[in-house]
């Protein structure tokens, strides 16, 4: 461990290398970081329910286990946020409401019982839009807003922003988040770190709100990913939170690296998806990341564009509104000030045409198809290059200013949505800085074969750089 760095600029390997060789305690590298929250916390926003004394005595038994012989885990004294829709026993999850203020948790849900396994540690909840719904900036009714702390006047990204915002400034060494849409991958470009979508099924999961399951769209979209400043330590929490769970039916029991693949490898780079329009600095950040995959090895070819990308979004689209109607006049109210605004503007762009259940059948066959295009363009390109979001970052709140921002934002964010609606693995990753904010850029695999999202993306990393922690910056 070298002298120079504070324990919290550690990487998440670093810090658990060191906790395990005795060089420091689990509770020490727990009160670097608590000492780290008390410090930029204030600034970022990022960090909502901190569990000092609960991490602490977490910790402790970290210790314990190392001192009598037992193995502490390959993520021995990791300090890790969990977003406020996971689930950590005895806390509550709000979901950022103030209608879920007391919802204390039963129990850990599986991606935090899975981490805590593995020796790291939760160290406090973290901020998202209110119920997920209330727009793409990290704003909840509860918590108010998270800054992004490479600047103040753009947003962190959301969902999973209080993740992000909180890795890359140094508060924790991992982020528990979740994606169905871009909302892993978003944060992380946003605030300069990395972020892992898996494959559908890749992770055990629990998105209930009560006692009741969530529908279809619900069920397939929404999956728990990592966030940490560099790629290995992404692999080590992939290799955590994968597999099975009697609480989770959905979770596959899939090797977690897959055959190999024949090289050089063929990767299909789309700089703009769908024609739409890509920002200079975008474009840059992809074709930064091809130079660098290049001299890796990898065969990178330049096609026109992703399966029947227009299609997936509107289907995407379709049937997650189909989920939110029944239940909207409800859920409306629990948003709180201006809550509402990001939803009922997805449904005055869509024209609010209600779907029947005959449409909804359709549509569910659509997508199975668009799910066989995308299985067949990745048959001959086992990875994709292509941007995270096709703008720099925004400033807060352009999503629910005006039909036109929401518009605007929504379309930056096509490949995400349209890879998210696939169901396959994606890992988000910096290519660097510019004018004082970071890049990033994402790498789409097969399913089941994060593996290679991987290896690809730490072949980017290598060549260009990690660019976090950082000191926020007003």
């Amino acid at each position: 461990m070298g002298t120079h760095q504070a324990l919290w600029e550690l990487s998440a390997g670093a810090q658990a290398a060191a906790v395990r060789s005795g060089d420091v305690t689990a509770v020490e590298v727990i009160e670097r970081h608590l000492e780290r929250i008390a410090e930029v916390n204030p600034a970022v926003n990022a960090v909502t329910q901190l569990l000092a004394d609960r991490a602490r005595a977490a910790a402790a038994a970290v210790d314990r286990r190392r001192a009598t012989g037992e193995d502490p885990g390959p993520l021995a004294g990791v300090p890790f946020t969990v977003k406020e829709t996971t689930g950590i026993e005895g806390v509550p999850t709000t979901y950022g409401a103030e209608r879920f203020r007391h919802h204390v948790a039963h129990s850990d849900a599986p991606p935090v019982a899975r981490l805590r396994a593995a020796g790291a540690v939760p160290i406090g909840h973290s901020n998202m839009p209110t119920l997920i719904l209330a727009g793409v900036h990290t704003r909840s009714e509860l918590y108010g807003d998270t800054a992004n702390p490479w600047a103040s006047g753009v947003t962190p990204g959301g969902t999973s922003g209080g993740d992000a915002a909180a890795v890359a400034s140094g508060m924790a060494a991992i982020g528990l988040g979740n994606d169905s849409g871009g909302s892993v991958r978003m944060p992380a470009s946003f605030c300069g770190v990395a972020g892992l979508k898996p494959t559908y099924g890749r992770f055990p999961a629990d998105h209930r709100m009560g006692a009741e399951d969530p529908a279809f769209a619900t069920q397939t979209l929404v999956v728990d990913g990592p966030l940490a400043r560099t790629v290995g330590d992404l692999r080590l929490a992939y290799e955590a939170l994968a597999g099975t769970d009697p609480r989770d039916p959905r979770a596959v029991a899939v090797p977690l690296y897959g055959a190999e693949i024949p090289r050089p490898m063929k990767i299909a780079m789309v700089t703009d998806p769908g024609g739409a329009g890509v920002h200079p600095s975008v474009r840059k950040a992809v074709e930064d990341a091809a130079d660098a995959l290049r001299d890796a090895g990898y065969e990178v070819c330049e096609v026109p564009d992703v399966p029947r990308l227009d299609e997936a979004l509107e289907v995407y689209g379709r049937m997650t509104l189909a989920e939110f109607a029944p239940t909207w006049p409800v859920v409306r109210n629990l948003l709180g000030k201006e809550g509402h605004r990001y939803i009922e503007m997805s449904m005055e762009a869509r024209d609010a045409v209600p779907t029947d259940v005959p449409e909804y059948l359709r549509l569910t066959g659509e997508r199975l198809g668009i799910q066989r295009a995308w299985a067949e363009f990745l048959d001959t390109y086992p990875l994709v290059l292509g941007p995270v979001f096709t703008e720099p970052p925004f400033e807060p709140g352009l999503e629910v200013r005006d039909l036109e921002g929401h518009a605007r934002v929504q379309r930056a964010m096509r490949l995400c949505t349209a890879t998210s609606f696939v169901g396959v693995p994606a890992v988000a990753v910096p290519t660097g800085v510019v004018a004082g904010l970071p890049y990033g850029v994402q790498l789409i695999g097969r399913a089941y074969r994060e593996d290679l999202c991987l290896e690809a993306a730490e072949a980017v990393e290598r060549r260009l750089g990690v660019i976090t922690p950082i000191d926020p910056r007003p």
